[in-house]
């Protein structure tokens, strides 16, 4: 074999190389990708038209609303005294031994 001969093949070989980098890979794995976190989430939906539905909702009256809403955001009133700083243990912190 001459030398311009084994040049000429080792490009072409090179070549070859180069070319697999830009061959696509993806497998029927990789196209499903997702699939199944989408299945999940869309069997979550009870009722998918419910956006659609203007017709009022009947129950309760606009006054006892009103009141109840206040009574369960007066629940969550200031505390008068906070937590002392060295009663604070962040969890995974060991102790000395």
């Amino acid at each position: 074999m001459t030398s311009s001969l084994r040049i000429r093949l080792l490009i072409v070989a090179a070549l070859a190389l180069l070319l697999q980098g830009c061959a696509t890979t993806t497998s029927q794995n990789d196209a499903l990708f997702g699939q199944s976190v989408r299945a999940t989430l869309a069997s979550q939906v009870a009722n998918p038209a419910a956006a659609r539905n203007t017709t009022p909702v009947n129950g309760i009256d606009g006054r006892a609303a009103r009141a109840a809403l206040q009574r369960y955001e007066h629940s969550f009133g200031k505390t008068d005294a906070a937590p002392a700083a060295a009663t604070f243990v962040p969890m995974g912190v060991a102790g000395p031994n």
